[in-house]
């Protein structure tokens, strides 16, 4: 059986999970910033012209969205992301949780989201 891939579709997508990628990787970088920014490791004019390549890596990213009319496929694919993320932090930061989740799914149990693992 052949599979039929729409090229338009295809290419929405890889761009969208792509622009997805570039928009946490932005938001890693403004918290870095601030951080920075905060314990004076940056002078004034470094400040500055982090901000400003922040402020116009914003609109770039904001125009290739509305260009290619993308702008709901990458919030979509953003918050997939961001759940990720969360749940990758919260297991660095909690880890006795996620030992007791492992546990639990192993031995059948409900997870966390509710879904029961391990069994028929």
């Amino acid at each position: 059986m052949a599979i039929h891939v729409d090229e338009g579709n295809l290419k929405s997508g890889v761009l969208g999970l792509a622009l997805a990628l570039v928009e946490v990787i932005r938001d890693a970088l403004k918290i870095q910033a601030l951080k920075r920014m905060e314990s004076g490791s940056l002078s004034e004019e470094e400040c500055e012209r982090l901000g400003n390549a922040l402020m116009e890596l914003d609109i770039a990213l904001e125009e290739i969205k509305e260009e290619q009319g993308i702008t709901e496929s990458v919030r979509a694919v953003r918050g997939g992301l961001d759940d990720i993320v969360d749940d990758v932090i919260d297991s660095l930061i909690n880890p006795e949780k996620w030992q007791e989740e492992t546990e639990e799914r192993r031995n059948g149990k409900q997870t966390r989201t509710g879904i029961y693992a391990g069994g028929s």
